[in-house]
């Protein structure tokens, strides 16, 4: 990895990693709720970056290697469940700006956002209070913040809140029972390259503190359907049919919320990203993007040297 740090605004510093030639319009992998940067799969990245982009993935705030909020605090099990957070030390629209910070640092004016889960909250929030510096917007598996749409099933509220265990095989073990839950029943999946992701993420380090601030921020962010009347680049929204974590009402909600953006939905898919998918997903932000650079009025997707 040629992992590189940024500092983006309000002392945060975000961990980054880029894929392609610099001069191509910029792709802003967008990571959800305390996962970290590495689940944007190295060849995804590649393979995206090969059909003409300039891809980045990073890790958001509280994960990773990006600035984490020690001692800021996090909800209790009492908030979440009320969805009361009045001490929320930062919201979706704090994360949405250190993205755009990110983009700055990396001399770009306007990026195609694609965001999965709580990163697709994010890009959403990036493409309508930051529209100058939006593209187009890919939104996966994700919400709208609407307490009645995009649930999880009642099955994986135990797993998800449960703390994950600071013993390494512990936590591996952990994490491989929380992607069995919520991963596509649909798909095959490769247990060995899953075992690297979250291996990897463990020896990069986990912040179980961090993913509790990530998930106030999305809670008190709330309802966000009338902000996202406001976004106007062309959408994609895409969600499995399978998802327990977000539920496929989320992405109908969303795609419904934003003023012609289109829907895609995949039977079998969950709450992942399976190998198989890859081809059918990159050919859809591919075409996506590519009708967006294409449209009258667009401007260029780099900043000119």
């Amino acid at each position: 990895m040629d992992e590189r740090y940024a500092e983006v605004g309000n002392g945060i510093t975000l961990c980054y990693e880029t894929f392609g030639d610099p001069g191509d319009p910029a792709v802003l992998l967008i990571m959800g709720l305390g996962t970290q940067m590495v689940a944007w799969h190295e060849a995804f990245c590649t393979d995206l970056a090969a059909r003409g982009f300039r891809v980045v993935r990073f890790d958001n705030r509280d994960s990773g290697r990006s600035t984490r909020l020690d001692g800021a605090p996090a909800p209790s099990l009492k908030q979440i469940a009320t969805r009361r957070i009045p001490d929320a030390p930062y919201k979706l629209a704090d994360l949405a700006l250190d993205a755009v910070g990110l983009l700055d640092a990396l001399d770009i004016d306007r990026a195609h956002l694609v965001g999965v889960s709580m990163g697709g909250m994010i890009a959403q929030t990036i493409a309508a209070r930051h529209p100058t510096r939006t593209r187009s917007l890919t939104s996966i598996m994700s919400n709208t913040g609407s307490r009645w749409t995009g649930q999880p099933a009642l099955r994986s509220y135990r797993v998800l809140l449960a703390k994950a265990p600071s013993e390494r095989e512990a936590y591996l073990s952990h994490a491989t029972k929380m992607w069995s839950i919520i991963g596509s029943p649909g798909f095959e999946r490769d247990e060995i390259e899953l075992r690297a992701m979250l291996e990897l993420s463990f020896d990069r380090g986990p912040s179980p503190a961090g993913t509790a601030r990530q998930l106030g921020a999305i809670l008190a962010s709330g309802d966000r359907r009338r902000e996202l009347r406001a976004v106007q680049a062309p959408t994609l929204v895409i969600h499995g049919e399978a998802d327990k974590l977000i539920a496929p009402s989320g992405g109908r909600a969303t795609a419904k919320a934003i003023d012609g953006a289109e829907l895609l939905t995949i039977p079998g898919m969950g709450h992942d990203l399976p190998r198989e998918l890859w081809p059918q997903i990159l050919g859809a932000i591919e075409q996506l993007a590519h009708r967006a650079d294409a449209a009258p009025g667009a401007e260029p997707a780099v900043r000119a040297a």
